[in-house]
């Protein structure tokens, strides 16, 4: 029975000790990972703080920009539920107000009743191009103002949520480089997220400490459970972000990757067949193709086809549908027949996962696939952004400043011990050579 017990006991000891290596061998990969971690959140952790605040406040733009330019942006409605002007007289308006040269390109349809319509027109002048926008009373067809948002001549735009969105989606750069640099750094900024994970993980199953801010902290470990806290929480969001946003400046290297496993259809892709025959339908008959398709959907954006081979898109919200979560839908058509070419649209029989795996992109990166919850969470988890580049920044002067101290201290005590003239293995037999420690 003793030689059974000590059997047993050793056996306990080796399974000890497998444990205990396994765990050494974690915390090694843990430590490579970190390193990884540390040199992406230090190269990009900048870039990462300007992609979150930038967009937190495209979250709400709209709001934002209605607040700032009430007496543009904003009408009041009229008592009673009286409908909008005809689009026809709407648009008709706004080409009134705007020299010939410019071509009538984008509609935002009002996104509430207090809400304008606004029309785009790029203006080609003398060497640059103009970008305006015309504001229209949805109710009484009258022109509110226009404003003028950017200029060919110059990198910055005119208004604020220009600004903001032109930093948020090419970093002010030229557009030949800016969607490769914006792509590349999301994807870099993906793998930063991921490793930040794996360093968090905790190995030891200590998840109430890993998940939470120790009350009463000290200033450094203050620090390091904000940063490590509020990447894990945000990271749930901004790994799903950063991946629409990849997709969103380069769908062109996306798509084909989506395609290796489900067919996809995009609908920029899609182009009008010219007929001389035919006279271009207009914006308004566009919308009216895509309602009756969608009656009870709302117009919300409206791309028209001012070239000969463009197409006609419009996109509804509160396309409420069996078969989706998502309420949005987008219809491209040839601006000659109307034909419909593509409709995105994930309650559809022939959608295929791939198909709907982009279609959710841009309302999972704006948060509108989950209502003011979604936005919300979008906005926070983008404000957490720089809190976690400064958190890091300081985590990573901290422990610099550890192993400075430390090199130092060792240093001083080198240089004490050869000032006495005692030797290191003089203090300890362990520092000492395998030749000396059995002379």
């Amino acid at each position: 029975m003793k030689k059974f017990d000590q059997h047993l006991t050793v056996i306990k000891a080796m399974k000890a000790s497998d444990a205990d290596f396994r765990l050494i061998n974690l915390k090694a990969r843990r430590k490579r990972w970190l390193s990884i971690h540390l040199w992406l959140g230090l190269t990009l952790g900048f870039l990462l703080a300007i992609y979150g605040l930038t967009g937190s406040i495209l979250v709400f733009h709209d709001e934002i920009d209605e607040w700032l330019n009430p007496e543009l942006l904003t009408v009041v409605p009229p008592n009673g539920n009286q409908p909008y002007k005809p689009l026809t007289e709407i648009i008709e308006a706004g080409q009134q107000a705007i020299p010939k040269q410019a071509v009538h390109v984008y509609s935002d349809y009002p996104r509430n009743d207090s809400s304008v319509f606004k029309l785009s027109y790029p203006m080609p002048l003398a060497g640059v191009t103009e970008n305006w926008e015309i504001y229209v009373n949805p109710y009484t067809a009258k022109v509110l103002g226009k404003r003028l948002m950017s200029s060919s001549d110059s990198a910055i735009p005119k208004t604020f949520i220009g600004f903001i969105f032109e930093l948020h989606y090419d970093l002010l750069l030229a557009p030949e480089i800016s969607p490769a640099i914006v792509g590349f750094s999301g994807a870099l900024l993906i793998i930063s997220a991921l490793t930040g994970l794996i360093v968090w993980w905790p190995l030891t199953g200590r998840w109430r400490q890993a998940l939470t801010i120790k009350r009463k902290a000290g200033t450094e470990r203050l620090n390091f459970d904000v940063h490590k806290t509020s990447g894990v929480y945000s990271s749930l969001i901004m790994i799903p972000v950063l991946f629409s946003g990849v997709y969103m400046v380069l769908p062109e290297r996306i798509v084909p990757v989506v395609e290796l496993f489900s067919p996809v259809t995009y609908r920029y892709w899609f182009s009008s067949t010219p007929e001389p025959s035919l006279e271009p339908i207009s914006m308004a008959d566009a919308v009216t193709i895509a309602r009756q398709r969608y009656p009870k959907g709302r117009p919300h954006w409206i791309y028209g086809a001012p070239g000969s081979t463009d197409t006609y898109t419009v996109c509804l919200n509160s396309v409420d549908r069996p078969g989706s979560w998502l309420q949005r839908v987008c219809v491209v058509m040839d601006r000659y027949t109307g034909k419909v070419l593509d409709i995105d649209d994930p309650a559809e029989v022939t959608a295929t996962a791939g198909e709907v795996l982009t279609q959710w992109q841009w309302p999972l990166h704006s948060g509108q696939a989950f209502g003011m919850i979604g936005r919300l969470s979008v906005c926070a988890m983008g404000l957490a952004c720089p809190v976690l580049f400064v958190t890091g920044v300081i985590r990573w002067r901290q422990k610099r400043r550890a192993i400075r101290k430390k090199r130092y201290k060792i240093e001083i005590g080198i240089k004490a011990r050869k000032a006495s003239g005692i030797r290191i293995e003089d203090l300890d037999p362990k520092h000492a050579s395998p030749f000396e420690q059995h002379r």
